[in-house]
């Protein structure tokens, strides 16, 4: 099996690094400090699991690669629809990209039965950019449960948790999902095949969309988040919006409100993605988390009032951030 990790970070370089310890053929794409250590002293793992190294290919031209049987995506999902140029050396008529994104995928109404069948998601396929790139066809679903960080260039800290779960849009288990599962628990990893992977997009994104934002707007962490009650609140009455939503598409996510919140709470002291990039000055994953979900609320007629309250606050805080602050602003007085 040949696979390529088209953004070898915290999570690419991680499932790269185990794929290649399993006996996968493994080609790493990554660019500046980090390609610089993957080819030096490849990937090393920290893990509470047992530390370990793995030193597959890495380049930042994935011509030099050539086409793959599976292209795992390790880019923010805003990256997917300016990414042709990177992916499409990689590909032949039958290579399968497999998405380890938060949110929701470019894909999500394909092959999905019902009246919102083979619809699109402006927020994350804008004008149908992302699938234009990415054809939903060559989709595998994937659900990424691992908690990571790039604690130096090559080097990952791994916190907790093994399971990717994956899956067709339509549905089956497919051989080419079948296969990929066999490869990543061949290299350590647990990886099972769901027949409704959007149940669990659904269960990661309960806490996605509620932590993520307001750990940017607060800076709290999520033990934080979860242990102040006003902001408890307001991650529980998301987390229903969530779900009400998630039940007009036709998922039915078997978890509760109060478990999903108790599982982030053990989590701890753990900053949010968001928060990480919103530190590091990188742009916030606001299109795949919160725009899209509040896009099916229009689509669907769900209220979803604070969803769209926060939503509103992050996308302005996302704004603001990424503009630089004039230097001429008049200094203010109070009253």
């Amino acid at each position: 099996m040949k696979v390529a990790v088209l953004g070898a970070g915290a999570i690419g370089a991680y499932v790269g690094a185990a794929l290649h310890r399993g006996g996968s053929e493994v080609h790493l794409v990554a660019r500046g400090a980090q390609l610089q250590a993957l080819r030096r002293n490849g990937v090393q793992v920290k893990s509470p699991r047992g530390d370990f190294a793995a030193h597959p290919h890495a380049t930042d031209d994935p011509s030099e690669i050539g086409p793959v049987d599976y292209v795992f995506l390790g880019l923010k999902a805003h990256s997917y629809a300016s990414c042709g140029a990177l992916l499409e050396p990689l590909l032949h008529e039958r290579t399968a990209l497999i998405a380890g994104q938060n949110g929701i995928p470019w894909w999500y109404f394909h092959k999905l039965a019902g009246p919102y069948q083979g619809r699109r998601v402006e927020a994350v396929d804008p004008d149908g950019a992302t699938s234009a790139v990415m054809a939903v066809d060559r989709a595998i679903g994937c659900v990424v449960y691992p908690a990571t960080v790039l604690e130096s260039p090559g080097v990952i800290r791994h916190l907790e948790g093994t399971r990717f779960s994956i899956g067709e849009p339509d549905g089956s288990i497919s051989e080419r999902c079948t296969a990929f599962s066999e490869a990543m628990v061949g290299g350590g990893l647990k990886c099972p095949v769901e027949a409704s992977i959007r149940d669990d997009i659904w269960i990661k994104l309960m806490g996605n969309i509620a932590f993520n934002p307001i750990s940017a707007l607060t800076r709290g962490t999520m033990v934080e988040i979860c242990q102040h009650p006003a902001t408890r609140r307001v991650v529980a009455q998301m987390m229903a919006e969530t779900l009400d939503i998630a039940a007009r598409v036709g998922s039915t996510p078997m978890i509760s409100v109060e478990k999903r919140l108790d599982g982030a709470e053990k989590v701890g002291h753990h900053k949010t993605s968001m928060l990480q990039d919103l530190e590091a000055g990188k742009q916030l994953e606001l299109d795949a988390i919160m725009a899209g979900v509040v896009e099916m609320a229009d689509i669907t007629g769900a209220p979803a009032p604070t969803l769209r309250t926060v939503y509103a606050a992050a996308d302005l805080l996302s704004r603001t951030v990424a503009r630089p602050m004039p230097s001429n602003l008049p200094a203010t007085m109070s009253a």
